[in-house]
This record gives structure tokens, sequence and C-alpha cells, in this order.
């Protein structure tokens, strides 16, 4: 075998959990080949470059093997290897994204609980604590 649909590649390498998931991202722009767009059935052959884009960051991997049947992950993770520059990028984001701060700290008090609740309905009414 020397070519594979891409969609099939990408659920065999375990980047999706079903290949319609991985024919929709492609349809969405999120996987490109070689840096050029592409749809769910082109081909993808060995030492092409393969950008996924998940979440806010893109893995670059470079195709090694191709395998049209979705094995384990240790089997899945020999199908590709990471570039270095992907791999920085994605550790930089994953550093960031732990260092930055809990966006829910930002409150002061948050909802108010049933007891608060009660307490300003009196207010409102005019009644006594």
């Amino acid at each position: 075998m020397e070519k594979l649909r891409i969609d099939k590649w990408l659920w065999a390498a375990r980047f999706y959990k079903t290949r319609s998931l991985a024919a929709t991202e492609i349809g969405k722009g999120r996987v490109l080949i070689n840096d050029q767009p592409v749809k769910p059935a082109r081909e993808v052959s060995l030492g092409d470059q393969v950008a996924v884009r998940r979440d806010q960051t893109t893995i670059t991997v470079q195709v090694l093997a191709l395998s049209a049947v979705r094995g384990p992950a240790p089997v899945a993770r020999t199908l590709y290897e990471e570039t270095e520059a992907s791999r920085l990028a994605r550790e930089a984001a994953q550093e960031q994204r732990r260092l930055a701060s809990e966006p829910a700290l930002g409150f002061e008090h948050g909802r108010p609980t049933k007891r608060d609740r009660r307490q300003l309905d009196l207010v409102k009414k005019g009644g006594d604590w």
C-alpha cells in the first residue's frame, strides 16, 4: 500500500475517534497536507507532512507508515512522527495553560447562595433579617 485516504489514515493513527469525525474536521479546513487544504478523499503517502489543528494548537506530523486498520495506541504512534517545532510549540502552549490563572478566581462572590437569596428577598420586601 503506497497511498491511503487521509480520513482513513487520521482515524487509524488515532487523531479522531471515527472516520466521519475525521472527514468533518477535514471539511472544516482543520487538516492540511504539505500546507495545502484537502478533502477527505485526498490520498496521503509516505513522507507527507500532515498538520492537524485541535483546540488552539496545531500538531504537525511526518507520515512514516500507512495503515487502513485502527489498532492499539502504541501501534498507531508508529504511523507518524511529530516534528520538533510542533512538539516545542505544543509544550509551550501546555506550559502557558498551566501558568494561566483560573478564570473563576476573578469573581469575588459568585452566585448568591440560597441563604443570600432569602436575605435579598427580605430586604426587597422591607422585612427584618
